[in-house]
């Protein structure tokens, strides 16, 4: 999906909704997530953490967060 935004915090925060939301078809993995410039496709950011956790889950949280990873969302 090419979202067109100037700045690349905004498409990495629509990537971890639209990540969020598909994790509720069983076979995705939004951890393998990244987004990238149009002219820059070689250079990814990550949208989240990607750490596995105990029971095989990954962390729900962005990248480079601070504090522990967590499968909940800190409110």
């Amino acid at each position: 999906m090419p979202p067109t935004g100037r700045r690349a915090s905004r498409s990495q925060r629509l990537a971890r909704i639209v990540g969020r939301w598909i994790t509720v078809l069983p076979m995705m993995d939004p951890g393998e997530m990244t987004v990238s410039e149009e002219d820059k496709q070689f250079l990814r950011h990550r949208v989240f953490c990607d750490l596995r956790l105990p029971g095989g889950r990954r962390c729900v949280l962005r990248d480079g967060h601070d504090g522990e990873c967590s499968r909940r969302l800190r409110r």
